[in-house]
């Protein structure tokens, strides 16, 4: 006969009747380590547009605070009220356009076809790569010019600049980024004139607008299956273990299949974050600074982005910023209100 009293004994002496299977999911296996710290856009929306436009930017992580916002989605329930977002700050130094480089379709994907660097790199580049003595622009401007009916993409090589920011070190972080909107004669018109010059990140995004985050997580080193998957812990009086999975599988197939949790790398893994809000684009980062600045970051020295709601990565990580992949339908045409952000220490003091 069933037994109330029964279940409760069992509850206390720690039996879970609840159903507890692992958690994360499997079509992000493997769950190994990024190759780089800076993270790579594999795919560039098309954009309509009749300028032609950078579709992406590169910043670094400095923190999170809180702001208080006007509710501006007219089917939110509260439309018009005030209400609380957490918000991350980004520090957005002006990036230097260094290359053009032009891409042909082949039957293989794209191909580089030619690309044209700026007469005089700044030497920082030369701690990533060795640049050569001379740079043939013009002769490779014309190349590129000369042979557009051949050319699929047009995209420039775009550097961060980390010394006008509060991140320390000096070897600058080398991005692609590819030109949308317009004709291809346009976008080529458009990337040379940009070629040597830096831009901002006002002249790419617009508060408001939507935007995919790419980054790198926080890396949390080699772990076992409780904290990487959220198995159960085993009772106490388990065999062998207790922080290890109960089976790893039955009999047949012969082999531990994918599909069981098992202890290996958590974190430091490239994801994609989509439809991240622009709440404001800023030139002075004294505005968001807190008291005291962020914790393991500091001040914001120049400008900067605040994005509502969490991003990959810790502090100092380099933030990619993309022109959404499959924006939103419905977007208010206005950019949101900030009535109030929170610039209290982050330790309390």
């Amino acid at each position: 006969m069933y037994s109330f009293l029964e279940d409760a004994k069992r509850e206390k002496m720690g039996h879970r009747k609840h159903h507890a299977p692992k958690h994360g999911s499997l079509s992000y296996l493997p769950r190994k380590r990024a190759k780089s710290i800076l993270a790579r856009i594999r795919y560039w929306p098309e954009i309509k547009a009749d300028v032609p436009r950078l579709l992406g930017f590169v910043g670094y992580k400095a923190g999170m605070t809180y702001a208080m916002v006007i509710e501006d989605r007219k089917r939110s329930p509260n439309f018009g009220k005030e209400v609380l977002r957490p918000v991350t700050v980004l520090e957005t130094p002006p990036l230097l356009i260094c290359a053009i480089r032009a891409y042909t379709k082949t039957p293989y994907g794209l191909q580089t076809f030619a690309e044209a660097w700026m007469a005089e790199p700044p030497d920082d580049l030369e701690r990533v790569f060795t640049l050569p003595e001379k740079f043939n622009t013009e002769e490779n401007l014309k190349k590129i010019e000369e042979n557009l009916a051949k050319v699929s993409k047009i995209r420039v090589i775009a550097i961060t600049q980390p010394k006008q920011a509060s991140v320390p070190k000096k070897k600058p972080d080398v991005a692609e980024i590819e030109i949308g909107g317009g004709t291809l004669q346009q976008r080529f018109e458009y990337a040379k004139g940009l070629l040597g010059k830096t831009v901002n990140p006002n002249e790419v995004f617009k508060e408001g607008q939507h935007v995919d985050v790419i980054g790198v997580t926080t890396g949390k080193g080699f772990q076992g299956p409780v904290k990487r998957w959220g198995v159960a812990i085993l009772q106490h009086k388990g065999r062998k273990t207790k922080r290890g999975v109960a089976t790893l599988g039955p009999w047949n197939p012969p082999h531990v299949m994918y599909t069981v949790p098992r202890a290996g790398q958590m974190g430091f893994h490239q994801r994609t974050e989509y439809n991240k809000r622009i709440l404001k684009i800023g030139k002075d980062g004294k505005e968001v600074t807190p008291k005291g600045g962020f914790i393991r970051y500091g001040i914001i020295r120049g400008p900067y982005l605040l994005i509502e709601g969490t991003i990959p990565g810790p502090e100092k990580r380099p933030i990619k910023l993309r022109y959404p992949a499959r924006p939103p339908k419905q977007v208010p045409e206005e950019p949101p209100q900030v009535t109030y952000l929170s610039l209290e220490s982050p330790q309390g003091k």
